[in-house]
């Protein structure tokens, strides 16, 4: 029996990409200063950090919030099923060269 994942931020996301978008994102100085643990403050690599956060679910948990709160709730980029709020461009006649033609109304 599996259980549902649908509210769960991190679900599929491994700890190792956690970290390498961390350090992109903030890099180790930021993340030392945001998480207080010497394997981002001292000699810091993706190898140590991962052999102590797996280790250590304290941390792990604090270095998941950073992720969250710096990362993973970023807005998107706007897609095509967006609408958005100004109105649409209309290409006058003169520009187009079309004319709507009228309707004839019964009398």
């Amino acid at each position: 029996m599996t259980t549902a994942q649908n509210n769960n931020p991190l679900h599929a996301v491994t700890l190792q990409k956690i970290l390498e978008d961390l350090v992109e994102k903030l890099g180790w100085e930021k993340m030392a200063i945001a998480v207080r643990i010497n394997c981002f403050s001292s000699d810091p690599s993706i190898k140590s950090s991962l052999k102590f956060l797996r280790k250590t679910p304290w941390a792990r948990e604090q270095v998941e919030q950073l992720y969250l709160a710096k990362i993973a709730k970023q807005p998107k980029a706007k897609t095509t099923t967006q609408r958005d709020s100004s109105p649409p461009k209309v290409d006058s006649a003169e520009t187009t060269g079309f004319v709507w033609p009228e309707v004839n109304k019964p009398d």
